[in-house]
């Protein structure tokens, strides 16, 4: 039910939409925007202000903008809370890597692993490859101090 009134006041919208531009795109070119140094006959004199394009503009305008509000309250009623997907850390687990998000729980530890470490096995993650390189390399390269001239 929710989905086919939604359906409807779209294409209501879309049809809103198309109309205002036709409206906006048929209207007289004044120049000078809203009046400025026209003949007393423009925008803003009580002539143009009653002119039937003037409100037609108007009031599609306003059911565009409601049309819009209603259909942005709608879309927000049925959204449900979104989960975060942990599957990379899932697979740093498993390979032996310390994680470094504190999404997946308590701060453990990190440990240096020995240079001679065996790599680790393969798997679907495509990005374990680059992981265990980035591991191995961080605990292989000596930290030295930088020298004074």
């Amino acid at each position: 039910m929710m989905s086919s009134l939604f359906t409807f006041i779209l294409v209501l919208q879309a049809l809103v939409a198309a109309a205002m531009i036709g409206v906006i795109l048929m209207q007289k070119s004044e120049g000078g925007g809203l009046g400025v140094g026209g003949s007393p006959g423009g925008m803003l004199s009580a002539r143009g202000a009653a002119d039937f394009m003037t409100r037609a503009t108007t009031i599609l305008a306003c059911l565009f903008v409601g049309l819009s509000i209603v259909l942005a309250a709608m879309a927000s009623v049925g959204r449900t809370g979104s989960t975060i997907d942990t599957s990379l850390s899932k697979s740093a687990q498993t390979s032996g890597a310390a994680p470094t998000s504190s999404l997946t729980g308590p701060a453990q530890p990190v440990q240096a692993a020995p240079a001679t470490a065996a790599p680790a096995p393969a798997s679907d993650d495509p990005l374990a490859a680059a992981a265990a390189a980035a591991t191995q390399e961080a605990a292989s390269a000596p930290a030295e101090a930088p020298a004074k001239k």
